[in-house]
């Protein structure tokens, strides 16, 4: 039953199954561990054993750890400091006191989904207008919300804000996933929190890929399918940028081939962090034709990348670096990460690799998470859904 404190956050790890007592201790302790007056925000992520016991849990917290607004999910595998609880049971929690911040949570399902029309749909149902908020935390049950469908519709409504957050995970056979705000288990929908005030949200999306050959032009292409990049047929073009790789680079990105498309034309150069990772899913060298997991359009910059263990350690580390800069000597009173169930000891063989490289940048922080169905976070202006990524979000003041 580990715990971490710093001045603003605590953040703990219960191992154990459901046991009201000992639980109640435990949240007491964790309360204790945080030395502010109150506590502003309770992240609170859970492991499928404990999921038919989620609202007697909440409850606890809410009462013995003393916690007001309250929300997070169900997560297959937990992040709680610098360590990563890959398929272990229990729950991982952080406490936050957020000086002059302002937040507000709400819920919603696939109805509203479907029921919005425009813009002010969302401002409605969130009692929050653009112009009122600093950034968004976002949880979601992917078996019952249409993540893609919602998130192009929430950029419209929130265009320039930073939404983090992820989808649900849990048990793999029962495909039970829950969302939770308050002192409520979901078994559907998702649950938002507007921070703002004098708080806000910092962070960024490692997706894991190095660039590999030279950026390229998109100049034919048709829904997910490009037919022609830098007028020549676009698998010719792949094939190229592979064969001039050197043999090493080659073995390493075999069957890791994806490919980024740049979110904002509108810079003189491209960096790493300017595109959105998409998978590639196959490509005819008959035709020429690459099917891609997205719609690019004509004249969209496009670059192919290399997925792979040293590619992501690598991407987390810049991508890091790029967060410290950004935050400056602005204090950071803790952060959320949502990684994707495809990383951990799965593809970088060692465990704790992006808790801990978290920690070693910005720590001690009092960090809370899990690993997820997908993971939420900008690239450039646009906030995207993400896989095999790694989303952060710091809670950061003036």
């Amino acid at each position: 039953m580990t715990f971490q404190s710093t001045e603003t956050s605590a953040t703990g790890y219960w191992a154990g199954q459901f046991d009201d007592g000992k639980l109640q201790q435990w949240a007491a302790r964790l309360r204790l561990n945080l030395k502010a007056p109150r506590v502003s925000l309770g992240l609170v992520f859970m492991a499928p054993a404990l999921v038919p016991y989620a609202a007697q849990v909440l409850e606890i917290l809410r009462v013995h750890a003393q916690v007001g607004l309250l929300a997070g999910c169900s997560g297959a595998s937990l992040i709680a400091g610098g360590e990563e609880m890959e398929q272990a049971p229990g729950l991982a929690v952080g406490l936050y006191h957020l000086p002059g911040a302002e937040l507000r949570a709400f819920r919603f399902t696939q109805a509203d989904v479907e029921e919005a029309d425009d813009a002010g749909y969302w401002h409605h149902q969130a009692g929050v207008g653009p112009e009122e908020a600093n950034g968004w935390l976002v949880f979601i049950d992917p078996y019952t919300v249409d993540g893609e469908r919602w998130l192009g519709q929430w950029s419209e409504a929130y265009d320039g804000l930073p939404t983090f957050g992820g989808l649900a995970s849990g048990s793999v056979k029962d495909h039970g996933t829950q969302v939770y705000l308050d002192g409520m288990a979901y078994d559907d929908g998702a649950v938002a929190i507007a921070v703002s005030g004098d708080v806000s949200l910092a962070g960024a999306v490692s997706q894991g890929c190095v660039p590999i050959g030279e950026p390229w032009t998109v100049t034919k292409a048709e829904g997910n399918l490009i037919h022609e990049i830098g007028n020549r047929p676009a698998y010719e073009v792949l094939a190229r940028t592979f064969n001039e790789l050197p043999r090493a680079e080659q073995e390493r990105a075999q069957g890791n081939l994806m490919l980024g498309l740049v979110t904002n034309e509108y810079q003189e150069e491209f960096r790493r962090g300017d595109f959105l990772i998409r998978n590639l899913l196959g490509g005819d060298p008959s035709t020429g034709v690459l099917a891609v997991g997205a719609r690019p359009r004509m004249g969209q910059s496009v670059q192919f990348q290399c997925r792979n263990a040293a590619a992501a350690t690598e991407d987390m580390i810049l991508t890091l670096r790029r967060i410290r800069e950004t935050v400056g000597t602005r204090p950071i009173y803790g952060g959320c990460l949502c990684s994707c169930a495809g990383r951990g000891t799965r593809l970088f063989g060692v465990p704790h690799h992006d808790a801990a490289l978290t920690q070693r940048h910005f720590g001690p922080l009092g960090l809370t998470g899990f690993f997820g169905n997908g993971e939420i976070g900008p690239v450039g202006p646009r906030n995207y859904l993400h896989g095999y990524t790694a989303s952060l979000a710091l809670l950061v003041g003036k």
